[in-house]
């Protein structure tokens, strides 16, 4: 099989051109709320984003792998005007009032789902082109990052049936993504367990178990350990505290497939919300 984690590999492109290398981000997304209330979280996006054209190039195509995609397979929003979903109840009007409306990129969905290839097979990514759309792990901090709406935006969906490892193995194939001028997003969070928040705690405050899984994955990532990345679960009960379901973990394994072991990553909103939603965010560049 083709090796797609080259940048060469994409040189078959026609809708992407070729620029300096893009960092990689995950972001700790927490509460949608954090979209719209002026708290640190909201304002670390803004400032983030505002790099963007100043210290890194503008991004062609933002792919974000949300937490709130799941899918039998992997599939590509492929429409050209995605909606904005708002994956979520309980919030205040303002909150459904949100809109993202970033354009989608048909072409270059395309042309990725003809180079990323399901796991285990030679079959291409499958092709979204009315389901979905932009749920809130992609807008609610996309839209803090870059307002204006002006870059077209794309989410690859997770096999929640599938395992780790496969997940980073889809990273590993988006890393050739990054001289296209893709800015490639993970959103979820390190520690989510919404079982047992404790919405009066403030941002320094967090279960034991809590953080020593949030330390954990810290370590990992500082070192490179791939390996053990994708072994979370090996961390036995903290591991299944801080997730009762993985689905916010994943998407930082796509992140981190989509660098190299030796980059060194940089660490931000390393607090907690709720005292068992890690907050911590991480960028490559």
């Amino acid at each position: 099989m083709t090796d797609f984690s080259d940048a060469a590999a994409f040189d078959s492109f026609k809708s992407l051109k070729k620029t300096a290398r893009m960092p990689v981000l995950f972001l700790g997304h927490g509460s949608p709320m954090n979209a719209i209330e002026d708290n640190e979280y909201r304002q670390s996006w803004q400032a983030l984003g505002a790099e963007f054209g100043v210290k890194w190039p503008k991004p062609q195509l933002v792919l974000c792998v949300s937490a709130h995609w799941l899918t039998s397979g992997w599939w590509l929003t492929a429409m050209a005007r995605p909606k904005t979903i708002h994956d979520f109840g309980g919030f205040p009007k303002a909150l459904f009032d949100q809109q993202y409306p970033a354009p989608g990129f048909p072409a270059a969905a395309q042309e990725i789902s003809q180079c990323v290839r399901q796991p285990g097979g030679a079959s291409p990514l499958s092709l979204d082109l009315q389901e979905w759309g932009l749920d809130h792990g992609a807008w609610s901090v996309l839209k803090p990052m870059f307002p204006q709406a002006d870059i077209p935006v794309i989410q690859l969906s997770m096999d929640y049936s599938r395992p780790a490892a496969e997940h980073f193995a889809v990273g590993q194939q988006l890393k050739g993504l990054r001289e296209r001028g893709v800015l490639i997003v993970g959103s979820g969070n390190i520690v989510h367990n919404l079982r047992t928040m404790q919405r009066s705690a403030e941002s320094n405050q967090a279960y034991d178990w809590a953080l020593e899984f949030d330390k954990a994955i810290a370590g990992y990532l500082q070192h490179g350990d791939q390996a053990a990345l994708q072994d979370f679960q090996a961390l036995g009960t903290v591991a299944q505290q801080a997730h009762p379901t993985h689905e916010h973990f994943l998407p930082l394994l796509y992140a981190a497939g989509a660098v190299d072991a030796n980059e060194t990553p940089q660490f931000f909103n390393a607090s907690f919300q709720a005292a068992s939603i890690s907050m911590r965010s991480v960028i490559w560049a």
